[in-house]
């Protein structure tokens, strides 16, 4: 009898799948991008405070748009030789197959929304203000960064250039009660597109005599868009355009009269100005008007200068993405390099109103009773501080002490079961019990006394 094989069946292990590496956790934004402390609020809250107000003193009212658009708002209206839609935009498509890319800046999705949403018929001017984040991959450095915040207006339906003088009056005046005096504005006419055109041939021409001089980005922008070689920051390309033609002396009689009245407008409100026939802001929806904010640090001739903002009139904007001819306006300001000039001038912060009482308690019980005393005193318009916790009696009075309230008001277990409070006065120390259905009454006529 032939022997019976074993046969044993092979077990085939599953291989290990492979293990997915954790990618390290980095404790810190993206390059470019930072947060903003506390510590650094206290001038961020005043450049907000200063030029929302500045807005609604002349007439401005707020428009917030997406931080998110198509890309092609962009690149239609800002150009497509630009730097920023070249270089800097932050784009991607979405999981539908759209392309959309970070706002890089305001202007172009306010003029989609103006559209959009039929402002058109709506009294002239339209004006509107923003404020918020921006984003563009550009070389981060001091005041510069990926994500920047800018403050802006826009008026949209009007050409007459006392709307463009009110833009450059309007942001002085933020700059100005920021406490930032060092500052001139530079203004500069680029014509409009049919004065442009001859205008743009003879520069052409001007900088193909001396093409083998310009840096390798300028000798691209001569074919896509020789205006951004004026603002070149190249030390060669610099030398080249100060012989170059100038835009002012070119302009068609109808932009050449705007420009005069702007300047004129400018003398009457005494805002210090220089000419400068290099400046085009290089964005391709400006026309006739441009300008910039620059702080101009000690030293002469050769003082270094920083742009803190700038706008100019773009009357083609709103027709070049669809609507109506309309005419307009706008101005800027990068509230990043306000703070940085700001904290470096030892300007002034902006203050927290100061609480006038504090409010102490010990245990449970008398904190459920001072939370919804809390809420009495804030809803009668009394700023109150508080120091919630474990912390004991006298800690809770050191706190009060340094705050430098006037009153502060202590409910212990005793005082939450007998639904009394006992009032001090932080000046004379005197302290007196009174009944918690009276303390907010009671309050109001101690500080009122008080003054202030």
């Amino acid at each position: 009898m032939p022997k019976k094989k074993n046969i044993t069946k092979k077990t085939t292990k599953n291989p290990k799948k492979p293990q997915a590496v954790k990618e390290e956790l980095l404790l810190q934004p993206p390059r470019g991008m930072r947060d903003i402390l506390p510590a650094d609020q206290v001038y961020w809250q005043q450049i907000r405070r200063l030029s929302e107000k500045a807005a609604a003193d002349f007439g401005y009212r707020r428009i917030d748009i997406p931080l998110v658009e198509f890309t092609n708002i962009f690149s239609r209206s800002i150009g497509e030789g630009t730097d920023i839609i070249d270089k800097e935009m932050y784009s991607f498509s979405t999981k539908g197959g759209e392309k959309v890319s970070l706002r890089p800046e305001f202007t172009a999705g306010i003029a989609r929304s103006y559209i959009q949403h039929g402002m058109n018929v709506s009294p002239k001017p339209v004006k509107l203000y923003y404020s918020g984040p921006c984003y563009r991959y550009d070389r981060p450095q001091e005041g510069r960064f990926r994500e920047f915040f800018q403050f802006g207006c826009e008026a949209l339906g009007e050409q007459d250039p006392v709307l463009d003088a009110q833009m450059i009056q309007m942001g002085w005046r933020v700059i100005y009660q920021l406490g930032i005096r060092s500052v001139r504005v530079s203004v500069n006419s680029i014509g409009c597109p049919a004065c442009r055109k001859s205008y743009r041939s003879l520069l052409v021409h001007y900088f193909e005599s001396k093409k083998q001089k310009l840096c390798i980005d300028c000798k691209k922008r001569l074919e896509k868009n020789p205006l951004r070689i004026l603002d070149c920051k190249e030390d060669k390309c610099v030398q080249v355009r100060a012989s170059a033609p100038q835009s002012i002396d070119h302009l068609c009689e109808e932009c050449r009269v705007h420009f005069k009245e702007l300047l004129e407008y400018l003398e009457e409100l005494e805002i210090p100005f220089d000419l400068d026939s290099n400046l085009v802001r290089g964005l391709d929806y400006y026309t006739k008007t441009v300008f910039e904010f620059l702080t101009v640090s000690e030293g002469g001739g050769d003082a270094k200068k920083n742009a803190l903002g700038g706008g100019g009139r773009y009357d083609g904007l709103v027709k070049m993405l669809g609507g109506e001819s309309t005419p307009a306006v706008g101005f800027s300001l990068g509230m990043d390099r306000l703070a940085v000039e700001m904290k470096k001038l030892g300007a002034r912060q902006y203050k927290e109103p100061k609480p006038r009482v504090f409010l102490a308690q010990l245990g449970v019980f008398a904190k459920k009773k001072s939370l919804r005393m809390f809420e009495a005193l804030e809803r009668s318009g009394i700023r109150v501080a508080e120091s919630f916790g474990r912390g004991s009696l006298k800690s809770q009075l050191k706190v009060a002490d340094r705050l430098g309230v006037e009153i502060t008001l202590i409910i212990g277990q005793k005082e939450a079961l007998d639904e009394t409070v006992i009032v001090k006065d932080m000046a004379s120390g005197n302290q007196e019990i009174i009944d918690a259905g009276k303390v907010v009454d009671e309050v109001k006529r101690r500080l009122k006394k008080i003054g202030h």
